[in-house]
């Protein structure tokens, strides 16, 4: 028995005014996820423990069988582990975000924040213009001062780590969901370490503002990557292993540093594809293709994570969406099928989104999720589409990290 899973990040919504009340799922067109749910038991899943804020940190954590309330130190320490960063006692981590602020000649603390992503930037540029801010001498010599170094990510996601920091009672805001806002009252605040941090992002505003690449990029009609953004701090963390608790072996495919770092912490594979980017121009083929070699080579399980849902939507792109969406079903899940059916392996499959991606916000939401649990075995299930209305019909798993276990059929 082979067992799969396969998140679409942010797939899951609210309905949506200019897709006729729909949400994206139901809007799209996805004949193999109603297939899978018609004939597979589709629920509802709470993958975000109460009280914990929303994002796939958390419910990623969840799904894998680790509980973000006794687990959970901060995101940017799981991504660290993706690259081997070793975090010691004292050491925190960071996400060090490219983003871009709007132009103009009003104080930094009036700007707002356009992309999270930096208008989802090219990887190759972002590792130049961070690596070149922290070589720049006024930066350089507040970094060192600070105890900080960084990790390039070969995206707009970047690695911080501080040496000796305290962030008692800091608060550091999440960019992607407060898109559009004025910056001021999102800054870092609450601790000492909060305002050596927002001088930081005021110093690698005024030093990327006129940067070069900058000026060419809005000449290309780009989005500038004219700041940095602290985020998602946290301490060295350990997670339970995925053997250990399941008895299981495989490997995680996936283009963002979260899922590789949980995938490494917790003992499976970390799996990587040329051309997987975690935005729609993604290698989805690439990715299908190894999720089957490591199943040929032996493996229990195997998980396919889907960003490109989550970056539409954090975009304002809700077409982009809706296509990220149709791109799962009819270039993941489909071939999918096909190539177990071929190879003769009887599987169960898990297709879910890890959290809802509201198109009203352009932020997270930790409401309950659709899941679908296939058994190649079996042909009788829900009888309905898949869609979050549907969802709310079927069973309600009132916690995330029951998922691995019915997956499994080690609970029910």
């Amino acid at each position: 028995m082979k067992y799969i899973l396969v998140i679409g990040d942010g797939m899951a919504d609210n309905p949506v005014a200019e897709l006729g009340g729909k949400t994206p799922a139901e809007y799209a067109k996805t004949p193999v996820m109603d297939y899978l749910a018609a004939r597979g038991e589709l629920g509802s899943t709470f993958n975000i423990p109460e009280g914990m804020p929303p994002g796939s940190d958390t419910a990623i954590l969840s799904i894998f069988g680790c509980d973000p309330k006794h687990c959970y130190t901060g995101r940017a320490p799981l991504e660290a582990a993706a690259t081997g960063i070793k975090l010691n006692a004292g050491d925190v981590a960071y996400r060090c975000n490219m983003v871009s602020y709007e132009d103009g000649d009003m104080p930094f603390e009036e700007k707002h924040i356009l992309s999270h992503s930096a208008g989802s930037i090219e990887g190759d540029v972002s590792d130049k213009l961070i690596i070149e801010l922290f070589s720049e001498p006024e930066f350089k010599a507040a970094a060192e001062k600070a105890g900080m170094t960084v990790n390039p990510g070969h995206s707009f996601r970047h690695i911080a780590v501080q040496k000796s920091a305290d962030v008692k009672g800091i608060t550091l805001a999440a960019p992607h969901d407060h898109l559009g806002e004025k910056i001021g009252p999102l800054l870092p605040r609450g601790c000492d370490n909060a305002e050596i941090l927002k001088q930081l992002m005021l110093l690698s505003h005024r030093i990327l503002d006129r940067h070069p690449v900058n000026e060419r990029r809005r000449a290309e009609g780009k989005m500038p990557a004219n700041g940095i953004w602290f985020w998602a701090e946290g301490t060295a963390v350990e997670l339970p292993g995925f053997y250990e608790k399941y008895g299981k072996r495989g490997g995680v495919i996936s283009a963002v540093p979260l899922c590789h770092g949980i995938a490494t912490l917790i003992g499976l594979e970390m799996v990587t594809v040329e051309g997987a980017t975690g935005e729609l121009d993604t290698n989805l083929e690439g990715k299908v293709e190894a999720a089957m070699d490591v199943l040929r080579k032996g493996a229990d399980f195997v998980a396919i994570h889907v960003e490109a849902p989550d970056e539409c939507t954090h975009n304002g792109d809700t077409n982009g969406k809706v296509c990220a969406i149709e791109y799962i079903d009819r270039r993941v899940l489909g071939p999918l099928l096909e190539k177990l059916e071929k190879e003769g392996f009887e599987y169960r499959m898990l297709v879910l989104s890890d959290h809802k991606t509201l198109t009203s916000t352009r932020g997270h939401d930790g409401d309950p999720v659709p899941y679908i649990l296939f058994d190649s075995r079996k042909r009788e299930g829900s009888g309905l589409s898949y869609s979050e209305a549907n969802g709310l019909k079927g069973p309600i798993v009132k916690a995330g990290t029951e998922l691995m276990g019915k997956l499994f059929e080690q609970t029910k």
